[in-house]
């Protein structure tokens, strides 16, 4: 049995699945594995205080309860990182190989997004107590307004069963958390390879400034490395990838 996933339930509606799911971390009613999966979520959250909007019943949005105390709090990109890639794992099995990880943590088909992801954390004493990790998957919803994204319906043109598939990613979260486990340098790895734009230029944008660089890879606290004439290290937040939809 896997452990994310564990006890999985399904809410007709919600604000934030990742409000819930840290309500019951904080009065004690959650434990490694539990999930919550909402059908309607009226406010979800992104990266950067923004929201992840959805139709309702259209998608995976679901949040789980990590105990991540094996990690040092400092070492959080490596949940990050083997977060992404169990997402990743379970949208290219169904997307195929054009499914790339978005530093510093979206998943992307070519170039329109398809997940969004937000890991909140409690930690204590310089420990790390719980992690969640909400994840937004876009599975049937065909119209995305002005955003850039797309969804697997709009890719294979099959339309799924949203439960079906929301107990399915828990068994591709589950191999990578487990990997994490025993070599975070094998997920690093697996991570970089998988990187989207890895080893060509694109354009970022720092607060007024634009600039093209080339994708080379990420450090061990998930820095990411690129040469703009020379190597540079970007930190997550401080630049935007500049993206033709």
């Amino acid at each position: 049995m896997h452990s994310f996933g564990r006890f999985l339930s399904i809410l007709d509606s919600v604000d934030s699945t990742n409000n819930y799911a840290m309500q019951k971390v904080h009065a004690r009613l959650a434990k490694h594995g539990d999930a919550w999966l909402a059908l309607q979520q009226t406010q979800g959250k992104g990266q950067r205080s923004k929201h992840w909007i959805t139709e309702p019943g259209q998608n995976i949005t679901i949040s789980f309860v990590t105990e991540p105390d094996f990690l040092r709090p400092d070492n959080s990109f490596h949940l990050i990182a083997a977060v992404a890639l169990g997402i990743y794992d379970f949208f290219k099995h169904y997307a195929g190989a054009e499914t790339r990880i978005k530093w510093p943590n979206d998943i992307y088909w070519r170039d329109r997004k398809t997940v969004g992801i937000l890991i909140e954390n409690v930690i204590r004493d310089k420990k790390w107590l719980y992690a969640v990790i909400g994840v937004g998957i876009n599975i049937n919803q065909t119209d995305f307004g002005a955003f850039n994204a797309t969804s697997l319906l709009c890719i294979t043109g099959k339309k799924y069963d949203v439960t079906t598939l929301a107990k399915e990613l828990c068994g591709f979260l589950d191999k990578r958390y487990e990997l994490l486990k025993s070599s975070a340098e094998a997920i690093l790895l697996d991570y970089q390879n998988a990187l989207y734009k890895l080893n060509e230029k694109v354009i970022f944008k720092k607060e007024n400034i634009t600039f093209e660089a080339e994708v080379l890879g990420i450090t061990n606290d998930g820095s990411l490395i690129v040469n703009a004439g020379e190597k540079m290290l970007l930190t997550w937040g401080s630049v935007e990838w500049v993206i033709e939809k």
